[in-house]
């Protein structure tokens, strides 16, 4: 093999979602691999592989042939989609349930107050009308969304850079290492994104009377907290959403593998876009049950300090 084959080689990671290539090349490596042949494999040149179809029929022993490919895996297409994925599906998501968010950082500031979800929701209600319920929409859309693009895009760099060090051998064997540690390398970029839009958020929706919303919201914090102040919540918040992303992320991919390992019988690239999307749905909803467990109790901190005039995190000890 020449040396521009073995570079070419040394790119490619070996993660379970990198198995649906158009590249026959690769996927002979993958059988390779997979089939304890990893000796010589360097040093052996791989098969051509024909455009006819009596060439494919030779090769089908071994080659699983993949669905045709839109974007190509790890571009600059790939990654502008993943951003723009995680923009949507976190800004969108996240400002739908304003009101539930809401509560639950009233209840957090106020247990006095608003004892429960129920009760909370009534309260509100009561003293602010159908309106307050999405107070804070906007800096929620705004930082979110920011959120979601670094975390989602940068995970995926994160998942294949990580792979291309530990090398084809290693990132098989210690995928979901893989898959924390991009996590983790994502969220810490993506809460410095975040962490402006959540502090006026919470600030917002938790002091009675300090503003309507972002655009008069963020000149009053500025002005008495400053700028430093925008980012007093974040180590906290990193302490919430990194492990909270580590185990998303983590849990989805080992949840929808098993999935089509265990309870669905036919192979994923067979199922339908239908189905497909709902084995999502369902790796993505019990991993977020993970993740609201794993991370509820830096969320508490999160909404004490940006809503407290003047607290850090060495106040914490007396919320």
């Amino acid at each position: 093999m020449g040396q521009s084959d073995d570079q070419h080689y040394s790119r490619q990671s070996l993660m379970p979602s990198f198995l649906y290539s158009s590249s026959s090349k690769r996927l002979f490596y993958l059988d390779a691999l997979m089939n304890n042949t990893k000796a010589g494999l360097l040093n052996r040149p791989a098969p051509s592989v024909s455009r006819s179809s009596s060439g494919a029929s030779k090769t089908a022993s071994f080659v699983i042939p993949a669905p045709k490919e839109k974007i190509e895996m790890y571009s600059p297409a790939f990654y502008a989609a993943c951003t723009a994925g995680g923009t949507l599906s976190c800004g969108l998501t996240h400002t739908a349930v304003t009101p539930l968010d809401l509560v639950k950082c009233k209840m957090q500031i106020d247990p006095a107050k608003y004892k429960s979800i129920t009760s909370g929701f009534g309260v509100l209600l009561k003293e602010q009308g159908l309106k307050g319920f999405f107070r804070g929409w906007v800096p929620t859309l705004f930082g979110y969304s920011a959120q979601g693009a670094c975390k989602f895009g940068f995970y995926e760099f994160f998942k294949k850079y990580y792979s291309d060090i530990a090398g084809p051998e290693y990132a098989a064997k210690y995928k979901t290492l893989i898959y924390l540690a991009g996590s983790a390398s994502a969220e810490l970029i993506a809460d410095v994104a975040l962490c402006p839009m959540e502090a006026v958020k919470v600030r917002v929706q938790t002091q009675p009377g300090f503003a309507r919303g972002l655009g008069d919201g963020l000149p009053k914090f500025l002005k008495s907290d400053g700028v430093s102040g925008l980012y007093k919540g974040l180590v906290p918040l990193w302490g919430r959403q990194i492990p909270y992303t580590m185990m998303k992320f983590a849990s989805f991919e080992t949840i929808v593998e098993m999935l089509y390992k265990y309870a669905i019988p036919t192979p994923k690239e067979q199922c339908s876009k239908s189905l497909q999307l709902g084995v999502s749905f369902a790796g993505g909803y019990v991993a977020g049950v993970f993740c609201a467990v794993v991370s509820h109790p830096a969320d508490n901190l999160v909404s004490f300090l940006n809503n407290a005039k003047g607290a850090s995190v060495g106040d914490v000890s007396e919320f």
